[in-house]
């Protein structure tokens, strides 16, 4: 019997390794496609970073280069004659507003910011950059109420400039004489968990400025 059962035992085996053997043959080459796959996808993936990181700090290279001009002119024209790209041209307009502010062409830099805002094919964090930029470039320029409507929209909870563009708020409520919401907004602000040190520190130094107390900031 047992002779019989190693036998059995012998031949189911065989059976065993021809069935896989005839499935290797007839359903190995899915597994040689899945293997190519992965290999070429993981190539793909370090060559698309490679290639991610290389635009990065070209991209860096230039800006730095036609930032050692040595006016402001030749600084804007050396920035706008880079190659952009729907992400990179927000960062090189603002660059251009910020040399238009240092010039004194105010209007040009306010000009340029809206366009930036109004723009929905870049990603929303620059556009509400330029929204609070252009606030503060714009302070002398713009109607305190159009200031404000603008910086409303980007001070939502969650939005990423929200606790700046509340400081920018505040500062409209004291040139307008509303001293106590401008006080009010100050501290609420010095007290928020995502305040940074230095948006405190200036938050607290003006509510002492305005009458407020220490104590309260």
């Amino acid at each position: 019997m047992s002779n019989t059962d190693s036998f059995i035992e012998e031949v189911t085996e065989e059976v065993r390794r021809d069935r896989m053997f005839h499935m290797l043959k007839r359903y190995g080459w899915i597994g040689a496609i899945v293997i190519v796959g992965l290999v070429g996808g993981a190539a793909a993936n370090e060559w698309y970073k490679s290639t991610q990181r290389a635009a990065a700090e070209s991209l860096g290279d230039q800006i730095f280069t036609a930032l050692e001009a040595e006016d402001v002119s030749g600084r804007s024209a050396a920035l706008a004659a880079i190659p952009t790209t729907a992400d990179n041209a927000a960062v090189l307009d603002m660059l251009i507003a910020a040399g238009d502010t240092t010039d004194g062409n105010l209007q040009g830099a306010v000009d340029r910011l809206d366009a930036i805002a109004a723009n929905q094919e870049i990603p929303e964090v620059y556009r509400d950059l330029a929204i609070l930029k252009r606030s503060i470039v714009g302070a002398d320029l713009l109607p305190a109420e159009d200031r404000l409507a603008a910086l409303s929209g980007i001070s939502a909870p969650g939005a990423p400039f929200r606790l700046l563009a509340e400081e920018q708020i505040a500062l409209i409520e004291v040139n307008a004489g509303e001293t106590e919401a401008a006080i009010a907004r100050l501290i609420a602000i010095s007290s928020d968990t995502e305040v940074t040190s230095g948006l405190r520190r200036r938050a607290q130094a003006l509510i002492v400025a305005l009458g407020g107390t220490p104590e309260a900031a």
